[in-house]
């Protein structure tokens, strides 16, 4: 990756995050990227272009966490704790603002849009996975489990970002992980 276009897609990452989508401008990105307007053409052809990278690089920072989880030397059940506590931390990490997926569905409700497809994928894999995770726990019907478990982390999410004090919804989210197992 160029220097240009990672400067590009990290200032992308940090305004649309901090933001939101739509909110936040080719002119203001490539003035605090401190790059020329072709340049960032050159590397994203499009505002759209440039969205959809910054979720993949989202998206691909979550599946190597799931897989730094993955790799412990621990048991099926423990692994699925794992999971729920990198989501229980973000939540309460500084500048949470949510899920960037479900706050990139919210501004891109177009099912068919390059945005929201970007968003599903991501959310197929997530839920695909955490029934692999959850089945390998001994759960005997994974797939509703999964979504239980997904719904649980979009609520957790949802709420994470309404509060000042965040810990009681981290703590809320971890004991209905409790409950799954």
């Amino acid at each position: 990756m160029s220097q240009a276009r990672s400067r590009l897609l990290g200032t992308a990452t940090e305004l649309f995050y901090a933001e939101g989508l739509h909110s936040v401008g080719i002119d203001r990105i490539v003035s605090t990227a401190q790059v020329t307007r072709a340049t960032l053409y050159r590397h994203f052809p499009s505002k759209d272009d440039l969205v959809v990278a910054y979720l993949t690089q989202v998206d691909e920072a979550i599946r190597a966490e799931v897989e730094t989880a993955r790799d412990q030397d621990a048991s099926p059940d423990d692994i699925v704790r794992a999971v729920a506590r990198i989501i229980a931390d973000s939540i309460q990490g500084a500048g949470f603002r949510g899920c960037a997926f479900l706050n990139a569905a919210a501004e891109y409700p177009d099912a068919d849009h390059p945005v929201h497809q970007a968003v599903l994928r991501h959310r197929q894999w997530f839920l695909a996975t955490i029934g692999e995770l959850l089945a390998a726990a001994g759960e005997v019907d994974p797939e509703p489990a999964a979504r239980h478990f997904v719904m649980l982390r979009d609520g957790a999410m949802a709420a994470g970002c309404l509060t000042t004090d965040p810990q009681p919804i981290s703590e809320t989210f971890l004991l209905g992980v409790e409950g799954l197992l």
